[in-house]
């Protein structure tokens, strides 16, 4: 048995049982694989995918189980790699990270760029997309770092560090009666009107549904998008007020949309920047890390990835006061 064995082997079962599109994702040749595959099972003694003619139609179960040992055995020795790599001081490699629209457009870049301006030989990585999305690209071990908000539960296998805070706003043009009311804005207020903000969680879970049902209230949410800059241009458009982060809002916006502060009508969410448990990090990687939140220091980083649990890096960082992100004043 065989390294190369090995990431055949995962090769396979991440480009769906594709013995040609896996040739193409390890830039090797077709028959090479096959090749492998069959001698790995010949000394295994037991068939790893079920076959229909030439095709590999699913996994048996002693592939689920020999697949799943695979990709540990291939993660530590990445992890070795990296642990020399660290040992020299190399600054040389590839930042896989995936993270939301928000985080990318309003957040990321002056991380990457004073990132970029250190470590000029370290290839960058950016990957955008939902929650759900996140955590398939987890699951498939094509980044090295998460960064989004809730969904915790979503991401058992990593270790959550929390990175800073922020609310929502209400955002609606300058003539709306929303910005013209003369008291503090309620949610009884924004129940009247349509609503345009995020898309919701597979899962259900929504701390912006949870706010209104908590006062027995429907909002009444005629568009939902990813991107902030997409809630802006429909509320522009009269589709409807606006629900977005914060940080989201810009000076130019000031224009012809009013910002309403939303604190207190919906809670206060938590930004998370999450790598997998047994993960060895890089020098740059733990930099990076510090630069995206600069309380999150190189000890704290490699204090939080020897902890075994989530349970105990919240507990490391229970009385850490997080910064709180907004956007123009």
């Amino acid at each position: 048995m065989t390294l190369k064995q090995l990431k055949y082997l995962l090769g396979i079962a991440d480009s769906g049982l594709n013995i040609t599109a896996a040739s193409e994702r390890l830039y090797t040749s077709q028959p090479g694989i096959s090749k492998q595959l069959k001698q790995l099972e010949e000394e295994l003694g037991a068939q790893l995918f079920v076959r229909k003619g030439k095709a590999l139609t699913g996994v048996t179960p002693a592939g689920e189980e020999v697949i799943s040992r695979a990709r540990r055995i291939v993660r530590e020795v990445e992890n070795i790699r990296t642990l020399a790599r660290n040992l020299t001081r190399e600054e040389v490699g590839t930042l896989a990270i995936a993270t939301t629209h928000t985080q990318a457009r309003y957040v990321l870049p002056d991380v990457i760029r004073e990132f970029r301006q250190r470590y000029p030989k370290v290839d960058l990585e950016l990957h955008q997309g939902t929650s759900e999305q996140i955590a398939e690209l987890v699951a498939a071990e094509r980044i090295d770092f998460a960064i989004a908000t809730g969904s915790q539960a979503m991401f058992p296998e990593l270790t959550l560090l929390p990175c800073y805070e922020w609310d929502r706003i209400v955002l609606a043009p300058r003539d709306h009666p929303v910005a013209k009311l003369q008291n503090a804005l309620t949610l009884p207020d924004l129940a009247k009107h349509p609503l345009v903000t995020y898309v919701f969680s597979s899962t259900g879970e929504s701390s912006f549904k949870a706010a209104f049902e908590a006062q027995g209230l429907e909002p009444h949410v005629v568009f939902t998008a990813r991107d902030a800059d997409v809630i802006k241009t429909y509320v522009r458009m009269g589709m409807g007020v606006g629900v977005m982060a914060s940080m989201a809002y810009e000076c130019g916006d000031a224009d012809d949309l009013a910002a309403i502060d939303a604190k207190g009508l919906f809670p206060r969410v938590t930004t998370w920047l999450g790598f997998r448990r047994d993960a060895v990090l890089r020098t740059y990687m733990v930099d990076f890390i510090s630069l995206f939140a600069p309380h999150l220091t190189a000890e704290h980083v490699r204090a939080a990835a020897e902890l075994e649990t989530q349970a105990q890096v919240d507990e490391q960082f229970a009385n850490v006061t997080l910064p709180v992100r907004t956007g123009c004043e």
